[in-house]
């Protein structure tokens, strides 16, 4: 069975990047327009390894889906993708759980290694 990451981002086009660095590598790829549809997507797929999400985004962004997140029993690894780099950001979604922050655009290399170390695939 492949390992799955929630891909959240309102940008259909970053959604799409993802899972063409991803896929290849041996991830089963599920996606989320925002933090509301991530909740939802994360009940339909339980055995969720790894997400990665967008900060800004409509109806409830990647902190606040942190917050909610929090609540649940069990918690896939988050790694925030954005375009945002502040400081105070970044430590916000690390004191609510995140584990790493990339910049968009990112790297698809960089993107696979953090997924790989946070959500190994077994190839």
């Amino acid at each position: 069975m492949p390992t799955s990451v929630l891909v959240i981002d309102d940008s259909t086009m970053v959604r799409m990047q993802v899972g063409n660095a991803l896929r290849p590598h041996g991830y089963d790829v599920v996606e989320a327009i925002d933090g509301v549809d991530a909740l939802a997507m994360l009940d339909a797929h339980p055995n969720t390894a790894l997400v990665v999400c967008d900060v800004n985004m409509p109806r409830m962004n990647g902190l606040e889906f942190l917050e909610q997140l929090r609540a649940r029993p069990t918690r896939p690894p988050v790694v925030m993708l954005t375009t945002e780099g502040q400081p105070e950001l970044i430590q916000r979604a690390r004191a609510l759980g995140a584990l790493g922050w990339l910049v968009k655009p990112f790297k698809p290399e960089i993107l696979t290694a953090t997924a790989k170390k946070l959500a190994p695939t077994g190839t």
